[in-house]
């Protein structure tokens, strides 16, 4: 059976031997670490790996750790936690008003930092979705916590792209997102512009989610301007809604649907 995605966690040290250690530790929780050794090699990794959290040492050879979190909140809202032997409270202090989550001093154990990692990604999660309900639409349910898929109780395999675009999709259930919005939140502003790269990814996720290809799918296309994950209960009641109001309307905007849908396979062949 598919495990479910590992989050990542980048961990920025010049300290070997730290590194070795919470990377045994990280790979033990569960956790699929990546690291880096200097501050200009955890800002690349972090745009190559887009982690789900950092750890980052404010002590590094080239530039500060100060520099990197500022950095990385240019970037987006990755939590972050300061790991360091700075024990000055100025220091701490300012970490966290720059965005830090959390703030652990070394020395330090391994068991309570993974810990300290799981409480900041849960709370980060709980902030982002608002509820730890998963999302089910038809025989599909999203867990957004566990960061699984389940299609009639078997877990739907994802790759870690594919994951963080659906995530994105699911966290604005029923609200279409423009392309560049799309694009910026899980690729990064450099492909904001990038709209057949998009297209290519929202095609394959629908083949992973809807392998049946069913003639409405979840994702639902807006031509030249972007995708929207479908509220089908919501939609429901809708149509519901306006039948009481005139049972022989619609005829209209079942045409207009059929256009949007049709761009939908279109884009499924890409």
């Amino acid at each position: 059976m598919t495990e479910p995605i590992r989050p990542v966690i980048l961990v920025a040290d010049d300290d070997p031997s730290i590194l070795k250690l919470v990377r045994l530790q990280l790979v033990e929780e569960g956790f699929r670490p990546v690291t880096a050794e200097t501050g200009e090699e955890a800002i690349q990794r972090a745009i190559d790996e887009r982690p789900d959290l950092v750890v980052l040492d404010l002590m590094l050879p080239d530039i500060s750790g100060f520099e990197v979190l500022n950095r990385l909140r240019e970037r987006g809202p990755v939590p972050v936690i300061v790991l360091t032997g700075k024990t000055r409270d100025s220091d701490k202090i300012r970490g966290l008003e720059m965005g830090a989550d959390d703030y652990i001093p070394k020395p330090f154990n391994p068991e309570e930092l993974a810990a300290r990692i799981r409480a900041v990604l849960r709370r980060s999660r709980q902030t982002a979705a608002g509820s730890d309900e998963p999302v089910r639409v038809g025989p599909l349910v999203i867990d957004i916590e566990r960061r699984v898929v389940e299609r009639e109780g078997e877990l739907v395999p994802l790759t870690r792209t594919e994951w963080n675009l659906l995530e994105v999709l699911v966290r604005n259930q029923g609200k279409a997102l423009m392309n560049p919005e799309i694009l910026g939140k899980v690729w990064g502003p450099e492909y904001i512009d990038d709209l057949q790269y998009l297209r290519v990814w929202i095609s394959r996720l629908r083949r992973k989610l809807e392998p049946d290809r069913p003639e409405e799918s979840i994702i639902r296309t807006f031509p030249g301007m972007g995708y929207m994950f479908r509220d089908i209960d919501a939609e429901d009641r809708a149509r519901e809604d306006a039948g009481a109001y005139n049972g022989s309307e619609g005829s209209g905007g079942a045409e207009g649907l059929d256009d949007v849908e049709a761009t939908e396979r279109s884009d499924a062949e890409v």
